[in-house]
Protein backbone atom coordinates (compact mmCIF):
# COMPACT_ATOMS: atom_id res chain seq x y z
CA UNK A 1 0.00 0.00 0.00
CA UNK A 2 1.15 3.56 -1.03
CA UNK A 3 1.26 6.48 1.59
CA UNK A 4 1.98 9.68 0.18
CA UNK A 5 4.26 11.72 3.12
CA UNK A 6 4.49 15.45 4.02
CA UNK A 7 7.57 16.53 5.63
CA UNK A 8 7.31 19.49 7.79
CA UNK A 9 10.57 20.49 8.41
CA UNK A 10 13.80 18.97 6.94
CA UNK A 11 16.92 19.31 9.28
CA UNK A 12 19.32 16.48 10.07
CA UNK A 13 16.17 14.03 10.82
CA UNK A 14 13.95 14.72 7.75
CA UNK A 15 17.11 14.13 5.98
CA UNK A 16 18.17 11.14 7.41
CA UNK A 17 14.69 9.88 6.54
CA UNK A 18 15.16 10.36 2.89
CA UNK A 19 18.07 9.00 2.95
CA UNK A 20 16.91 5.98 4.55
CA UNK A 21 14.06 5.60 2.22
CA UNK A 22 16.65 6.49 -1.02
CA UNK A 23 18.68 3.02 0.13
CA UNK A 24 15.73 1.16 1.46
CA UNK A 25 12.90 1.86 -0.05
CA UNK A 26 12.61 -0.77 -2.18
CA UNK A 27 13.36 -3.24 0.48
CA UNK A 28 10.24 -1.98 2.81
CA UNK A 29 8.04 -2.16 0.06
CA UNK A 30 9.24 -5.02 -1.15
CA UNK A 31 9.26 -6.80 2.31
CA UNK A 32 6.51 -5.46 4.48
CA UNK A 33 4.26 -3.77 1.16
CA UNK A 34 5.22 -0.37 2.55
CA UNK A 35 5.59 2.16 -0.31
CA UNK A 36 5.91 5.38 0.70
CA UNK A 37 6.09 8.23 -1.35
CA UNK A 38 6.80 11.70 -0.51
CA UNK A 39 4.90 14.21 -2.51
CA UNK A 40 5.32 17.81 -0.02
CA UNK A 41 8.15 19.46 2.09
CA UNK A 42 7.96 22.44 3.67
CA UNK A 43 11.16 24.07 5.63
CA UNK A 44 11.50 27.25 7.48
CA UNK A 45 14.69 27.95 6.02
CA UNK A 46 15.11 26.22 3.09
CA UNK A 47 11.68 26.57 1.31
CA UNK A 48 8.50 24.43 -0.04
CA UNK A 49 7.73 22.02 -2.28
CA UNK A 50 4.87 19.92 -3.57
CA UNK A 51 4.57 17.46 -6.06
CA UNK A 52 1.53 15.49 -6.13
CA UNK A 53 3.38 13.21 -7.81
CA UNK A 54 6.18 12.38 -5.67
CA UNK A 55 9.83 13.85 -5.29
CA UNK A 56 12.42 11.73 -4.76
CA UNK A 57 14.40 11.75 -1.88
CA UNK A 58 17.74 11.76 -3.10
CA UNK A 59 16.88 15.00 -4.99
CA UNK A 60 16.02 16.53 -1.81
CA UNK A 61 18.80 15.73 -0.27
CA UNK A 62 21.25 16.52 -3.44
CA UNK A 63 19.80 19.86 -3.53
CA UNK A 64 20.37 20.80 -0.10
CA UNK A 65 24.05 19.24 -0.09
CA UNK A 66 24.63 21.57 -3.30
CA UNK A 67 22.67 24.51 -2.23
CA UNK A 68 21.03 24.70 1.08
CA UNK A 69 17.19 25.01 -0.46
CA UNK A 70 14.56 23.21 -2.47
CA UNK A 71 14.82 25.92 -5.39
CA UNK A 72 16.39 22.96 -7.65
CA UNK A 73 13.73 20.54 -6.72
CA UNK A 74 10.82 20.32 -9.32
CA UNK A 75 7.48 21.07 -7.93
CA UNK A 76 3.92 22.06 -9.13
CA UNK A 77 3.37 24.35 -6.16
CA UNK A 78 6.33 26.26 -4.20
CA UNK A 79 6.22 28.74 -1.24
CA UNK A 80 3.53 26.65 0.69
CA UNK A 81 4.03 27.30 4.58
CA UNK A 82 3.81 24.41 7.36
CA UNK A 83 0.06 24.56 7.96
CA UNK A 84 -0.94 25.34 4.43
CA UNK A 85 1.10 22.25 3.02
CA UNK A 86 -0.67 20.34 5.76
CA UNK A 87 -4.17 21.53 4.60
CA UNK A 88 -3.66 21.04 0.49
CA UNK A 89 -1.05 18.70 0.08
CA UNK A 90 -2.64 15.30 -0.92
CA UNK A 91 -0.76 13.53 1.82
CA UNK A 92 -1.92 10.71 3.26
CA UNK A 93 0.50 10.91 6.65
CA UNK A 94 2.55 13.97 7.87
CA UNK A 95 6.00 14.14 9.54
CA UNK A 96 6.14 16.67 11.79
CA UNK A 97 10.05 17.55 12.14
CA UNK A 98 10.69 20.61 13.31
CA UNK A 99 12.19 21.83 16.24
CA UNK A 100 11.62 20.92 20.26
CA UNK A 101 9.94 23.63 22.56
CA UNK A 102 9.10 22.36 26.06
CA UNK A 103 7.91 25.15 27.34
CA UNK A 104 4.68 25.81 24.37
CA UNK A 105 5.24 22.80 22.49
CA UNK A 106 4.87 25.20 19.38
CA UNK A 107 4.36 25.22 16.22
CA UNK A 108 5.15 21.70 16.04
CA UNK A 109 1.47 21.08 18.29
CA UNK A 110 -0.40 23.12 15.79
CA UNK A 111 0.86 21.56 13.13
CA UNK A 112 0.06 18.34 14.53
CA UNK A 113 -3.34 19.53 15.53
CA UNK A 114 -4.14 20.43 12.13
CA UNK A 115 -3.42 17.26 10.79
CA UNK A 116 -5.25 14.95 12.90
CA UNK A 117 -8.48 17.44 12.13
CA UNK A 118 -7.62 17.12 8.43
CA UNK A 119 -7.46 12.94 8.59
CA UNK A 120 -4.51 12.61 8.19
CA UNK A 121 -1.85 9.98 10.47
CA UNK A 122 1.17 11.88 11.65
CA UNK A 123 4.40 10.53 12.92
CA UNK A 124 6.95 12.89 14.89
CA UNK A 125 9.80 12.77 16.89
CA UNK A 126 9.63 16.15 18.69
CA UNK A 127 8.81 16.13 22.08
CA UNK A 128 7.35 19.52 23.02
CA UNK A 129 3.49 18.55 21.78
CA UNK A 130 4.30 14.61 23.24
CA UNK A 131 5.45 16.24 26.52
CA UNK A 132 3.25 18.68 26.97
CA UNK A 133 -0.46 18.31 24.99
CA UNK A 134 -0.09 14.56 24.12
CA UNK A 135 -3.48 13.27 25.50
CA UNK A 136 -5.47 16.48 23.35
CA UNK A 137 -3.90 15.09 20.65
CA UNK A 138 -4.79 11.25 21.17
CA UNK A 139 -8.17 12.39 21.24
CA UNK A 140 -8.50 14.10 18.05
CA UNK A 141 -6.56 10.75 16.73
CA UNK A 142 -9.29 8.83 18.08
CA UNK A 143 -12.07 10.76 17.04
CA UNK A 144 -10.77 10.76 13.42
CA UNK A 145 -9.93 7.19 13.38
CA UNK A 146 -5.93 7.90 12.60
CA UNK A 147 -3.03 7.51 14.11
CA UNK A 148 -0.03 9.41 15.95
CA UNK A 149 3.30 8.12 16.18
CA UNK A 150 5.97 9.19 18.52
CA UNK A 151 8.89 6.85 18.97
CA UNK A 152 11.24 8.94 17.79
CA UNK A 153 10.56 11.15 20.92
CA UNK A 154 12.41 9.16 23.40
CA UNK A 155 15.64 7.44 22.68
CA UNK A 156 15.33 8.36 18.96
CA UNK A 157 15.43 4.80 17.15
CA UNK A 158 15.73 2.58 19.85
CA UNK A 159 12.17 0.92 20.28
CA UNK A 160 11.78 2.38 23.61
CA UNK A 161 7.63 2.97 23.56
CA UNK A 162 6.73 0.65 21.45
CA UNK A 163 8.34 -2.47 22.91
CA UNK A 164 7.41 -0.88 26.76
CA UNK A 165 4.15 -0.50 25.64
CA UNK A 166 3.02 -3.33 23.50
CA UNK A 167 5.50 -5.94 25.65
CA UNK A 168 6.94 -5.02 28.92
CA UNK A 169 4.36 -3.41 30.22
CA UNK A 170 2.26 -6.63 30.45
CA UNK A 171 4.77 -7.69 33.09
CA UNK A 172 3.73 -5.11 35.58
CA UNK A 173 6.14 -1.79 35.48
CA UNK A 174 6.87 -0.55 38.75
CA UNK A 175 9.69 1.65 38.10
CA UNK A 176 11.45 3.53 35.27
CA UNK A 177 15.39 5.21 34.88
CA UNK A 178 17.37 5.70 32.16
CA UNK A 179 20.20 7.66 30.70
CA UNK A 180 17.69 9.85 28.24
CA UNK A 181 20.52 12.18 27.08
CA UNK A 182 23.23 11.16 24.83
CA UNK A 183 25.37 14.77 25.49
CA UNK A 184 25.13 14.61 28.77
CA UNK A 185 26.37 10.88 29.21
CA UNK A 186 29.06 11.65 26.69
CA UNK A 187 30.33 14.79 28.83
CA UNK A 188 30.17 12.94 31.94
CA UNK A 189 32.55 10.13 30.37
CA UNK A 190 35.23 12.34 29.20
CA UNK A 191 35.17 13.79 32.54
CA UNK A 192 35.57 11.17 33.96
CA UNK A 193 38.70 9.65 31.39
CA UNK A 194 40.05 13.50 32.98
CA UNK A 195 38.60 16.28 30.93
CA UNK A 196 37.21 19.07 32.67
CA UNK A 197 33.78 20.19 32.35
CA UNK A 198 34.39 23.02 29.53
CA UNK A 199 36.61 20.49 27.59
CA UNK A 200 34.06 17.73 27.76
CA UNK A 201 31.29 20.41 26.53
CA UNK A 202 33.56 21.82 23.77
CA UNK A 203 34.25 18.27 22.22
CA UNK A 204 30.54 17.65 22.27
CA UNK A 205 29.95 20.55 20.55
CA UNK A 206 32.67 19.61 18.29
CA UNK A 207 31.64 15.77 17.31
CA UNK A 208 27.86 17.34 17.11
CA UNK A 209 26.24 15.42 19.83
CA UNK A 210 25.43 18.79 21.72
CA UNK A 211 24.03 22.68 20.19
CA UNK A 212 25.27 25.54 20.31
CA UNK A 213 23.07 26.23 23.29
CA UNK A 214 23.79 22.93 25.23
CA UNK A 215 21.15 24.15 28.04
CA UNK A 216 18.44 22.02 27.25
CA UNK A 217 20.77 19.02 27.70
CA UNK A 218 23.28 20.10 30.38
CA UNK A 219 19.86 21.39 32.88
CA UNK A 220 18.02 18.56 32.13
CA UNK A 221 14.90 19.74 30.19
CA UNK A 222 15.50 17.58 27.14
CA UNK A 223 15.58 14.23 29.98
CA UNK A 224 12.67 15.60 31.48
CA UNK A 225 10.51 15.43 28.80
CA UNK A 226 11.28 12.25 27.85
CA UNK A 227 10.26 11.11 31.46
CA UNK A 228 6.91 12.73 30.62
CA UNK A 229 6.43 11.26 27.78
CA UNK A 230 7.47 8.07 29.87
CA UNK A 231 5.38 8.06 32.24
CA UNK A 232 1.87 9.37 30.04
CA UNK A 233 2.67 6.79 27.53
CA UNK A 234 4.21 3.42 29.60
CA UNK A 235 2.07 4.09 33.27
CA UNK A 236 -1.05 5.89 32.14
CA UNK A 237 0.63 8.80 34.45
CA UNK A 238 -0.86 12.49 33.65
CA UNK A 239 2.88 14.03 34.32
CA UNK A 240 3.54 17.42 33.14
CA UNK A 241 6.89 19.20 33.10
CA UNK A 242 6.30 21.14 36.27
CA UNK A 243 6.01 17.65 38.03
CA UNK A 244 9.51 16.52 37.16
CA UNK A 245 11.94 17.80 40.25
CA UNK A 246 15.14 18.71 37.63
CA UNK A 247 18.73 19.30 38.17
CA UNK A 248 21.21 19.00 35.10
CA UNK A 249 24.65 18.64 35.51
CA UNK A 250 26.17 21.79 35.35
CA UNK A 251 26.79 21.69 39.49
CA UNK A 252 29.64 18.29 38.87
CA UNK A 253 32.94 19.03 39.30
CA UNK A 254 35.88 17.06 38.38
CA UNK A 255 36.12 16.24 42.01
CA UNK A 256 33.02 15.09 42.05
CA UNK A 257 34.07 12.81 39.49
CA UNK A 258 37.40 11.67 41.55
CA UNK A 259 35.26 10.70 44.32
CA UNK A 260 32.96 8.28 43.03
CA UNK A 261 35.40 6.60 40.70
CA UNK A 262 37.19 5.93 44.07
CA UNK A 263 34.21 4.42 45.89
CA UNK A 264 33.67 2.29 42.72
CA UNK A 265 30.88 4.48 41.22
CA UNK A 266 30.17 6.17 38.68
CA UNK A 267 28.36 9.61 38.06
CA UNK A 268 24.86 9.68 35.39
CA UNK A 269 22.19 11.41 34.59
CA UNK A 270 18.99 9.47 35.33
CA UNK A 271 15.96 10.08 34.64
CA UNK A 272 13.50 8.09 37.23
CA UNK A 273 10.03 7.78 37.40
CA UNK A 274 8.05 5.58 39.84
CA UNK A 275 4.82 5.29 41.98
CA UNK A 276 5.18 5.27 45.91
CA UNK A 277 1.81 4.51 47.56
CA UNK A 278 0.56 5.73 44.54
CA UNK A 279 1.65 8.94 44.27
CA UNK A 280 3.99 9.12 41.21
CA UNK A 281 7.92 10.77 41.56
CA UNK A 282 9.62 11.78 38.65
CA UNK A 283 12.77 13.41 38.43
CA UNK A 284 16.18 14.03 36.30
CA UNK A 285 19.15 14.47 38.57
CA UNK A 286 22.54 13.02 38.88
CA UNK A 287 23.14 9.98 40.66
CA UNK A 288 26.64 8.25 41.92
CA UNK A 289 25.68 4.75 40.77
CA UNK A 290 27.45 1.41 41.77
CA UNK A 291 29.60 -0.13 39.16
CA UNK A 292 27.60 -3.13 39.23
CA UNK A 293 24.37 -0.85 38.33
CA UNK A 294 22.76 -1.85 34.73
CA UNK A 295 23.28 1.76 33.41
CA UNK A 296 26.82 1.78 34.52
CA UNK A 297 28.63 0.93 32.05
CA UNK A 298 26.43 3.03 29.18
CA UNK A 299 29.11 5.40 28.10
CA UNK A 300 29.70 7.46 25.34
CA UNK A 301 26.42 9.04 23.84
CA UNK A 302 24.77 5.84 23.88
CA UNK A 303 21.26 5.63 26.11
CA UNK A 304 20.00 2.78 27.87
CA UNK A 305 16.90 2.71 29.97
CA UNK A 306 15.90 0.11 32.69
CA UNK A 307 11.97 -1.21 33.52
CA UNK A 308 11.56 -2.52 36.29
CA UNK A 309 8.36 -5.16 36.49
CA UNK A 310 6.55 -7.74 38.56
CA UNK A 311 6.97 -10.44 36.52
CA UNK A 312 10.27 -10.10 34.54
CA UNK A 313 12.60 -7.94 37.16
CA UNK A 314 14.62 -5.80 35.60
CA UNK A 315 14.50 -5.56 31.84
CA UNK A 316 17.75 -2.66 30.19
CA UNK A 317 17.24 -1.77 26.49
CA UNK A 318 19.99 -0.24 25.38
CA UNK A 319 20.95 1.41 22.00
CA UNK A 320 21.19 5.30 20.03
CA UNK A 321 19.53 7.99 21.62
CA UNK A 322 20.50 10.64 19.14
CA UNK A 323 21.36 10.50 15.43
CA UNK A 324 20.29 11.56 12.20
CA UNK A 325 19.94 8.02 10.25
CA UNK A 326 18.85 6.59 13.79
CA UNK A 327 16.05 9.02 14.17
CA UNK A 328 15.27 8.79 10.83
CA UNK A 329 14.83 5.26 11.12
CA UNK A 330 12.10 5.75 14.23
CA UNK A 331 9.84 7.47 11.79
CA UNK A 332 9.74 4.14 10.02
CA UNK A 333 9.13 2.22 12.79
CA UNK A 334 6.13 4.60 13.16
CA UNK A 335 5.15 3.94 9.67
CA UNK A 336 5.05 0.75 9.75
CA UNK A 337 3.15 0.52 12.57
CA UNK A 338 0.31 2.75 10.65
CA UNK A 339 0.89 0.18 8.11
CA UNK A 340 0.44 -3.18 10.34
CA UNK A 341 -3.10 -1.50 11.67
CA UNK A 342 -4.79 0.80 8.17
CA UNK A 343 -2.99 -1.33 5.82
CA UNK A 344 -4.75 -2.91 3.36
Amino acid sequence: MKYRLALIGLGNVGLGFAQTLSERGAELAEQFGLELEIVAVSDLIRGSVYNPDGIEPQALIDAVAQTGNLDSVPAAERGWDALETIASSNADVVMELTYTDLKTGEPAFSHIHAALESGKHVVTTNKGPVALRFPDLTAIAREKNVEIGVEGTVMSGTPTLRLGMEYVAAAGVQRIEGILNGTTNYILTQMEAGADYETALADAQEKGYAEADPTGDVEGHDPAGKVVILGNLMMGLPLTMADVDCTGITGLSADDIVAAKAAGERWKLIGKLEVVDGVPHASVKPERIPLTHPLAAIGGATNAITYSTDLLGQVTLVGPGAGRMETGFALIVDLLAIHRKHGS
